[in-house]
C-alpha cells in the first residue's frame, strides 16, 4: 500500500478523532514542530498533538491509540531533560485544560490537583496557609505537578524535602485499556481485594504480587538496583520501594502504587488527579555561603564535609556557567558575589527561625571549609543578594543551551551518585570526557 494512501487514511482518522474530542487535536507542521522537543537535545516529530479537556477525552485518545497501534506521550510543561515527552505518537498536553487545584485540606495538609498545575502557582495559592509543596525544580515557575510525578522531581531542596514520590499520596487516572484506576495506601485486606479484581488493574496487582514474592527476583532487585542511600535513584521503575512495603516486608509501610507511578515517565498510566502531601513553609531566616574553589575536585571533596552539617541546599556552578554571564547585561548585575575567576562555586543555603542562629551556622560552615584549605573565598549573602545568586544558578541551564555555535550540549542529565562517591565519580567522568577531547560542564545539585 503506498505511503501517501496511509498518510491520507490517518488524516481521515484524526479528523474523526478530533470531532469526538471536547478538547483540541492538531497535526499541522507548526504544532508538530513545537512539540517535537522538550528541555533536552532530543528531537522527534509526533503524529499529532492533543489537548484533552477531561477523562472522556483521554479515554478516547487511548482507544484510538489501541485501534491504530500508536503510542501516547503524556506531557505537561515539557521541561524534561532526557527526552521523556518526545516521541512519534500522539503527544497529549494536559497543561491547557487539566490545570485546576481541585481541593485543599489545610488541617490535614494535603492538596488534590490536576497534572497541569504549575508548582510555583500551587505554592503561591498555599502561602497564606503557611503550607507548600516541598519538592522543586530549577524550572519551578513553569514545571507542573504531573510532570514532577512522572519525573519524580526533587530539585535543590531535596536534602530537606526528598522527592515527589515522598509526597505523593494518591493518583487517579486511566490505564492502557481506557479503564480507570485509583492508587493510594492500602491495608493488606484492601490489597488482596485489588488482586482479586477481574480487570487490568487487578492483573497489574497480581503480576506485582507474583514477581515481588519470588525470592530470586527480590535478590536481584536488592543486588542490582542503585544504593538505597541515593535519594534520586530513578533507574527504571521503583519496585525496590514497593519491596519495603507490606505485604513484601513485615511491618513495612502500606503498599501504594503511587510510588511506582512516580518516576515512570507516563509509561504505566495516564494521570488525571494527584493528591500530594504539603509541608510547612521553610524557616524565615536564611543565608547562603558561596564558597569559591580553584578546582571542581576540591568543591566535590568539600561537599562531602558540608553535607555532614545538614544544609538546606548545596548547589554547584562551574567556571563555564559563570563565564556565560560575562558581559551579558541581563546577568552582569547578578555576579556581584563572584570574586576573581573561580573554577567552581558551591552555593550552601542555611535556614533557621532566628537570624543569629543562621549567622552562627554560616560561621560554622566557613570554619569547616577553612579547615579543608581548598576554598579561597566565602562570601555570605542574605536577602536580595542571596536572590541574585539563586537567579544566576537558575539561569545556568538556559545560558549553556544558548552558547554561540551550540558549543555546550546538555546530554548527560539527572545522573545521581552517593555523595560519598561524588569526588571519585567526577574524577573518573572528567578523565573519560578528556579522552574524547571534550571539556565537561558541571551544573549540579551537589548535596544530593
Amino acid at each position: 500500500m503506498p505511503a501517501w494512501y496511509l498518510l491520507s487514511s490517518m488524516i481521515d482518522s484524526l479528523k474523526i478523532l478530533k470531532h469526538n474530542l471536547k478538547g483540541e487535536l492538531h497535526w499541522s507542521s507548526k504544532m508538530k514542530s513545537l512539540y517535537a522537543t522538550d528541555g533536552s537535545i532530543y528531537r522527534e516529530l509526533p503524529l499529532a498533538v492533543a489537548m484533552p479537556m477531561d477523562d472522556t477525552d483521554i479515554k478516547n485518545l487511548i482507544l484510538f491509540a489501541i485501534q491504530n497501534r500508536l503510542s501516547l506521550i503524556p506531557r505537561t510543561a515539557g521541561t524534561s531533560l532526557a527526552g521523556q515527552c518526545v516521541g512519534n505518537g500522539i503527544v497529549v498536553d494536559t497543561s491547557k485544560y487539566l490545570n485546576k487545584i481541585l481541593k485543599i485540606n489545610v488541617n490535614e495538609a494535603w492538596a488534590i490537583v490536576q497534572p497541569g498545575v504549575i508548582r510555583d502557582e500551587l505554592n503561591h495559592y498555599l502561602k497564606p496557609y503557611g503550607l507548600m509543596f516541598g519538592p522543586n525544580t530549577s524550572t519551578s515557575n513553569r514545571a507542573m505537578i504531573g510532570g514532577m510525578v512522572g519525573n519524580n522531581s526533587c530539585g535543590s531542596t531535596s536534602i530537606v524535602y526528598g522527592t515527589t514520590r515522598d509526597h505523593t499520596i494518591e493518583i487517579k487516572g486511566l490505564l492502557s485499556d481506557g479503564s480507570t484506576f485509583h492508587t493510594k495506601p492500602l491495608t493488606l485486606t484492601e490489597y488482596e481485594k485489588k488482586c482479586e479484581l477481574v480487570s487490568l488493574e487487578g492483573s497489574i496487582y497480581r503480576q506485582l504480587d507474583h514477581f515481588l514474592k519470588n525470592p530470586k527476583i527480590r535478590t536481584n532487585i536488592y543486588n542490582e538496583y542503585p544504593k538505597s542511600s541515593i535519594n534520586r535513584r530513578n533507574t527504571g521503575y521503583a519496585v525496590d520501594v514497593l519491596l519495603e512495603t507490606e505485604p513484601f516486608t513485615e511491618n513495612g509501610d502500606s503498599i501504594n502504587l503511587s510510588k511506582l507511578l512516580c518516576g515512570s515517565e507516563g509509561t504505566l498510566a495516564f494521570t488525571t488527579e494527584i493528591k500530594v502531601n504539603l509541608v510547612a513553609v521553610p524557616p524565615k531566616y536564611d543565608a547562603i555561603v558561596c564558597a569559591h574553589f580553584h578546582s571542581i575536585h576540591h568543591a566535590m571533596e568539600a561537599t562531602v564535609e558540608v553535607m555532614k552539617h545538614k544544609p538546606f541546599a548545596c548547589e554547584l556552578m562551574d567556571r563555564n556557567i559563570l563565564e556565560c554571564t560575562y558581559g551579558t547585561p541581563a546577568f552582569a548585575h547578578l555576579r556581584s558575589f563572584v570574586i576573581g575567576d573561580p573554577a567552581a562555586i558551591l552555593i550552601i543555603e542555611l535556614r533557621a527561625e532566628n537570624d543569629e542562629v543562621v549567622d552562627q551556622m554560616a560561621e560554622n560552615i566557613i570554619k569547616i571549609l577553612k579547615t579543608l584549605q581548598t576554598a579561597n573565598a566565602y562570601p555570605v549573602l542574605k536577602g536580595n543578594e542571596a536572590n541574585k545568586a539563586w537567579s544566576l544558578r537558575a539561569a545556568g541551564l538556559g545560558l549553556l543551551a544558548n552558547l554561540p555555535g551550540n558549543e555546550a550540549i546538555n546530554c548527560i542529565e539527572d545522573t545521581a551518585v552517593d555523595v560519598q562517591d561524588l569526588p571519585a565519580y567526577i574524577h573518573e567522568f572528567e578523565k573519560m570526557m578528556h579522552g574524547f577531547g571534550q571539556e565537561p560542564v558541571y551544573y549540579a545539585h551537589a548535596g544530593d
